[in-house]
């Protein structure tokens, strides 16, 4: 038997499927609107990370910027942020620590703010917050460090920085402290012409031959007694010492137990170096982005003033027990004569 059809019933179905279907035209246009407008809030709250001022020009290094440009271009730029610190290059002055932080932004994983900060030695006072705005931008996972030299000689700053994280990881770069003060004091001269020679700075009374082991240049090289303030706030397991003639002769071996030390993958590797005869150390291998091989600039490799033998022996008689407890304390032999 045929079904006999009512037109108000038809009418009835009709209007149904039209509001069913403008029912959802509405809310696809009502979600489309919302993702249009989060997309826009949030262009409008990165953009101007990249009207950097002058001043934050100044501070990010070509190396940072390439780097930033590239998470922005990928889109992951939207989940980074700046964050503190998780590692800190705190010494030496003169140890090779330019050269160690130019080899590890090679990695990946490690994102390094170029220049040096100060910040627990001289800007203290500005708080945590203006630290980690000078901080590179981070993805999770990556590792962010700085390198501030003059730490590692500063009595304040091993309670500052456990104050900051008792986690942090600590690289001292070290080297022969005699080679060391003389490299100290050619920069001294190269800045400050007509300063007294490094003979009479040695000596407070050339007559006895007393060592005026605080003067500077000599003073950051008593290992020693600065690790002595940072073991009171970190233990040795936290602290990685490279070995400053090392990284020059074997820039590689160097390099691979740092990122152990920093539980990273061994990324950067022989390949990446060359020795550079002129200057008289490792160099690198076309960085990424780069066409030409990149060496540190010419204040690195100059050469050293010329110091009289019989100074040279004595400090070598003064730094020996200090040298020998430094090996003690650090379960390490640089083999310093």
């Amino acid at each position: 038997m045929a079904s006999a059809h009512s037109p108000a019933l038809d009418l009835r179905r009709l209007a149904q499927k039209v509001v069913v279907m403008l029912s959802l035209g509405v809310a696809c246009a009502c979600l489309l609107y919302f993702i249009a407008g989060r997309y826009e809030a949030a262009v409008g709250e990165k953009a101007p990370v990249l009207l950097l001022k002058p001043a934050v020009q100044e501070r990010n290094s070509t190396a940072e910027q390439r780097a930033e440009a590239e998470m922005i271009s990928s889109g992951r730029e939207w989940t980074a942020s700046r964050r503190l610190p998780h590692a800190l290059i705190v010494g030496v002055k003169k140890g090779g620590t330019r050269a160690l932080l130019e080899f590890l932004r090679l990695h990946p994983d490690i994102r390094a703010l170029g220049s040096e900060p100060h910040f627990f030695d001289r800007h203290y006072g500005r708080g945590l917050s203006w630290y980690r705005s000078m901080m590179p931008k981070a993805l999770d996972g990556q590792i962010v460090m700085e390198k501030t030299p003059r730490y590692f000689v500063t009595p304040e700053t091993p309670a500052r920085i456990h104050a900051m994280s008792r986690d942090v990881k600590l690289i001292v770069v070290v080297r022969d402290p005699i080679t060391r003060a003389i490299s100290d004091y050619t920069q001294i001269v190269s800045k400050t012409p007509g300063v007294p020679s490094f003979e009479s700075l040695t000596f407070k009374n050339q007559t006895t031959g007393q060592i005026d082991f605080l003067w500077s240049p000599l003073y950051i090289g008593l290992y020693a007694r600065h690790l002595e303030r940072w073991l009171a706030y970190f233990p040795l397991s936290q602290i990685h010492f490279v070995h400053g003639e090392r990284l020059i002769s074997d820039p590689a071996g160097e390099l691979g137990r740092v990122q152990d030390f920093l539980g990273l993958q061994r990324i950067i590797t022989d390949k990446h170096f060359y020795f550079n005869k002129t200057k008289g150390f490792p160099c690198l291998k076309k960085p990424e982005g780069s066409s030409k091989p990149h060496c540190l600039g010419k204040t690195k490799g100059r050469t050293h003033v010329r110091v009289d033998p019989e100074v040279i022996q004595k400090l070598r008689e003064f730094y020996h027990p200090h040298n020998l407890k430094f090996y003690q304390m650090a379960g390490m032999d640089f083999g310093w004569q």
